[in-house]
């Protein structure tokens, strides 16, 4: 197969996949390695997608596995934050029972918070103290506690997780893309977030984001795109506020 033929082929299956690895393109295409990492490396300079470890990804989306302590996240879009804090706050009813998850955009959701006719369940101790001084009803996910992100993980945790049933849930991520869902860099958060989704009703689980969590991916999936609605504060590129469910400033009520 001549060199450009395989680079044509090497760029569909990036876009129709949004990544793949060299091993898979050696199987595509019959090539060897070194042919495969030679076609990548040229596609890269000439801007047509974007060469990671082991294989490449879709210019439009860029892989992200670093993980942030509590302390420097808690400096990045306060403003935007606040902003979809607040908007996913007015989707807590009287009598519900609600899920967050641990993570600063959640943060300023429960700072956000005003409805006492609630039961609250979180894994983050902060957002439990918050809560509780507050006068609030919670519980608080027994299990381990790491330290980057205050979060409570482990078995223990998910048995815990897995005798709830939430009314609505508030989930944070590292990444939003319409191939790869959501993801986060830790598989075990990840595996947190993935249970206590599937414990909350359908139609009634968020993804709480800012806009520059769009197009980017991290480690570990923990959740299909469409398996939630994502409250963040700026319409994002089209191809995403075409498929998405969307709930934004100046819609608050409803979601897209």
């Amino acid at each position: 197969m001549l060199s450009e033929q395989r680079k044509f082929q090497i760029l569909n299956a990036v876009k129709e996949k949004g990544s793949i690895t060299n091993s898979e393109l050696k199987e595509l295409l019959d090539a060897s390695e070194s042919t495969i990492r030679r076609d990548i490396t040229e596609l890269d300079r000439e801007g047509k997608l974007i060469k990671v470890f082991g294989g490449a990804i879709s210019v439009n989306e860029t892989e992200s596995f670093e993980e942030l302590s509590m302390q420097q996240k808690s400096v990045i879009n306060l403003d935007e934050k606040k902003i979809i804090g607040e908007l996913a706050a007015t989707q807590i009813k009287p009598g519900d029972c609600v899920y967050i998850d641990s993570g600063t955009s959640t943060g300023f959701l429960v700072d956000a918070v005003s409805e006492k006719e609630a039961v609250y369940v979180t894994n983050a101790v902060a957002h439990a103290k918050n809560l509780v001084l507050r006068g609030f009803k919670v519980f608080l996910i027994g299990g381990e506690l790491k330290e980057t992100t205050e979060a409570i993980i482990g078995e223990t945790a998910i048995l815990s997780l897995q005798k709830y049933h939430f009314s609505v849930g508030f989930f944070g991520t590292n990444g939003i893309s319409l191939k790869r869902g959501f993801t986060t860099p830790d598989i075990r958060e990840a595996t947190m977030k993935k249970v206590a989704i599937q414990c909350t009703a359908p139609q009634r689980r968020f993804i709480l984001a800012d806009h520059d969590k769009f197009g980017l991916i991290s480690t570990v999936k923990f959740a299909d795109i469409g398996d939630a609605i994502i409250v963040t504060d700026a319409k994002p590129a089209e191809k995403y506020a075409n498929s998405l469910k969307l709930i934004l400033p100046e819609q608050a009520d409803e979601p897209k």
